[in-house]
């Protein structure tokens, strides 16, 4: 992805955010310098990797396959190991009418993934088999609101605004926006981008990106590269 192209989706997605009432940490609108010059004191934001999240997968076409995110917060890996302290997570998602985030699970996080507002949510679920591969035979249990939801392998869960669906270490999803751009909560356990997604198809996690302007606001990608 060109950089041009990552702050233009930043400022689409602020405005988008805000539509709803949502507003993002004052930190989000600080610039790539301000942050070098208060690094002494932001390891909270730097370490647990919070702020702008954009990713196209490493497969240049965002607007198909692809995914907004910004980390608001996150807990402690030590605290999670030892079952005490912060132990959650927070994230807003934006995912475009028909933009697809690809198939994958995850090793240790649970997770409620909510419609905030617009359009419908759409999941396609399934079951990790006996070696954690997808399991396109057993029905899926998952719980929408506390309501326990149960579907054949691969069928779609639409969610409507207000809606929301907990997803299990092991439960293999992939969603899209449908009838307009969705925004999207995710309250969960710890968040670990770099080792806890497992993706069906050998894919990247972050983009790679062509730097041909300077960045509005650095990406959390972006945090061992100006801060090592």
């Amino acid at each position: 992805m060109k950089r041009s192209e990552i702050n233009s989706i930043m400022q689409e997605a602020d405005d988008f955010i805000q539509s709803f009432g949502f507003r993002l940490p004052p930190f989000a609108y600080w610039t790539p310098q301000q942050m070098r010059e208060r690094r002494g004191d932001i390891d909270g934001i730097v370490n647990a990797r919070l702020g702008w999240d954009i990713t196209d997968y490493g497969q240049g076409s965002f607007d198909a396959l692809g995914l907004f995110l910004f980390t608001v917060r996150n807990g402690s890996q030590d605290d999670l190991a030892r079952g005490g302290g912060m132990c959650y997570a927070e994230k807003i998602m934006i995912s475009r009418d028909r933009q697809v985030s690809p198939m994958h699970r995850h090793i240790v996080k649970a997770e409620d993934i909510i419609n905030r507002g617009g359009g419908t949510l759409v999941l396609e679920l399934f079951n990790s088999d006996d070696n954690g591969d997808v399991d396109e035979r057993t029905d899926v249990t998952v719980m929408t609101d506390g309501v326990a939801r149960t579907q054949p392998a691969g069928a779609k869960l639409r969610l409507q605004p207000g809606e929301s669906v907990t997803l299990m270490p092991g439960n293999w999803h992939a969603f899209w926006g449908e009838e307009g751009d969705v925004l999207i909560g995710e309250v969960s356990t710890v968040n670990d981008d770099l080792t806890d997604n497992v993706f069906r198809e050998p894919i990247g996690r972050f983009s790679d990106i062509e730097e041909d302007v300077e960045p509005l606001h650095l990406l959390v990608s972006d945090y061992d590269k100006w801060f090592s």
